[in-house]
């Protein structure tokens, strides 16, 4: 086992707007040297690909990354029967997708960045987009997990603990292996309209996130509306598909390729202008081969039940004046419902996701929070996970109620992390404040 050398700490998160409170980091190579880890530590978590922007992988302990793990199974393996594909929990979306293609497979759905850890996005109910596909949580049927005791523990869908132990904020224990549903593998196009009014937005919403298996839209929140509808249209291996509509409620394709960023070069961003390609080439906005971002951003994000859509909009606009000065983007996106329920993840229904880029301005950004989320509380908004929130980073106890109140399986979550965890080893952070009585 190694130990980062030179340092207390295993440095900051991606966006390096939070310091890791842990004193030291271990990459464990085998099973038996994970298990000993856990055994030994009086504080322990998994830390992933650090792209959380608030503490919820924090530990004053030890931080664990599976980046050399080896239990002598194939990173990813697809069984050709079921489809499901058994991956190590410590790789990136990109390079598992790389290997499920070659399968002849796909999964349902991807996130904006390939360049996360396959667990740490399934712990924090971290999405995609698309009207009818549900979080990247979503498409897990078991999981592996080494828990406060250091022993190993398998479970899988239709198991008890099943639904509280998928997303867990890394509460239960350290995930080593995840399996997930696969479908047979399928193109995408990618096609981006520019300039949609506010007025066409509130219209036409539900017929807009309709219009593709996938759909995002990239506004500033200022008065000119939405500067960018990217529209991913699910297609057959191999066929073009169909040419956008010259009039899209009022926005125009574009002509060249985009970057949400207005003014930044796309060349980080997947093809789009109609260039159709693999699903896992398509689905993410930015290609695994280049970094998006050098970090130098925040971001927060609300999710709100579907049925509420129109008014969270109306109370995001009113919000506009203080909001753009302040932001670099902002996402508006929707996500199917979990098939079966999940303890902690906010999908129970289907739900609007109102994504913010901050500048790095971390005082400003502090400031508008309170005000936002108030704004959005009477809509039943949840904080994402891993995203800056005042509920999720502040250590106001009323803000926190009012986020827990909106999971009403919190106490049975709760109960299962004494169960597996009696020690509170993996209590750090964010999840120490969640689950404390």
């Amino acid at each position: 086992m190694t130990t980062t050398p030179g340092t207390t700490r295993t440095s900051t998160n991606w966006a390096r707007n939070l310091v890791f409170a842990a004193s030291e980091v271990v990459h464990p190579r085998t099973p038996d040297e994970l298990e000993r880890t856990v055994r030994g530590a009086r504080r322990v978590k998994a830390l992933g690909s650090r792209h959380s922007f608030d503490d919820v992988a924090d530990t004053t302990g030890t931080h664990v990354v599976l980046d050399a793990y080896d239990d002598g199974r194939p990173p990813v393996d697809v069984d050709p029967a079921t489809g499901v594909a058994s991956v190590a929990a410590g790789l990136r979306y990109g390079d598992v997708t790389r290997h499920v293609q070659a399968a002849g497979r796909a999964l349902p759905n991807l996130a904006s960045l390939p360049h996360i850890s396959v667990a740490g996005s399934v712990a924090t109910a971290t999405h995609g987009s698309g009207d009818g596909v549900g979080s990247l949580a979503s498409a897990v049927v078991g999981l592996e997990l080494v828990t406060g005791d250091g022993e190993t523990r398998t479970l899988r869908r239709g198991d008890a603990d099943f639904p509280g132990a998928v997303v867990a904020l890394g509460a239960l224990g350290i995930v080593t292996r995840l399996e997930l549903e696969t479908v047979p593998t399928f193109d995408v196009r990618q096609d981006v309209h520019v300039d949609l009014p506010w007025d066409a937005v509130a219209a036409h919403l539900d017929a807009l996130t309709a219009s593709a298996y996938s759909v995002s839209l990239f506004t500033d929140w200022g008065a000119d509306g939405v500067q960018q509808v990217w529209r991913k249209s699910r297609i057959a291996p191999g066929e073009r598909g169909e040419d956008p509509p010259a009039d899209l409620f009022g926005a125009r394709p574009a002509r060249e390729q985009r970057h949400p960023l207005p003014g930044v070069d796309p060349v980080h961003c997947t093809a789009q202008l109609g260039e159709a390609g693999p699903w896992n080439e398509r689905l993410p906005h930015f290609r695994l081969d280049f970094t998006p971002s050098n970090g130098d951003e925040l971001q927060s994000e609300y999710l709100v039940p579907r049925r509420h859509a129109l008014a969270a909009l109306e109370a995001m606009r009113g919000l506009g004046p203080r909001l753009t000065p302040l932001l670099q983007v902002g996402e508006i996106r929707t996500v199917a419902a979990d098939p079966e329920p999940l303890w902690l993840s906010p999908f129970d229904g289907p739900t609007v996701a109102f994504h913010l880029t901050w500048k790095p301005l971390p005082d400003d950004v502090a400031r508008v929070l309170p005000d936002l989320e108030s704004a959005l509380a009477r809509l039943g908004a949840r904080p994402h996970w891993g995203k800056l929130s005042h509920a999720v980073t502040s250590t106001d106890p009323a803000a926190l109620a009012a986020v827990a109140a909106r999971y009403p399986r919190l106490a049975e979550f709760r109960a299962l992390a004494e169960r597996l965890d009696p020690d509170g080893r993996f209590r750090g952070g964010f999840v120490g404040r969640l689950l404390a009585r």
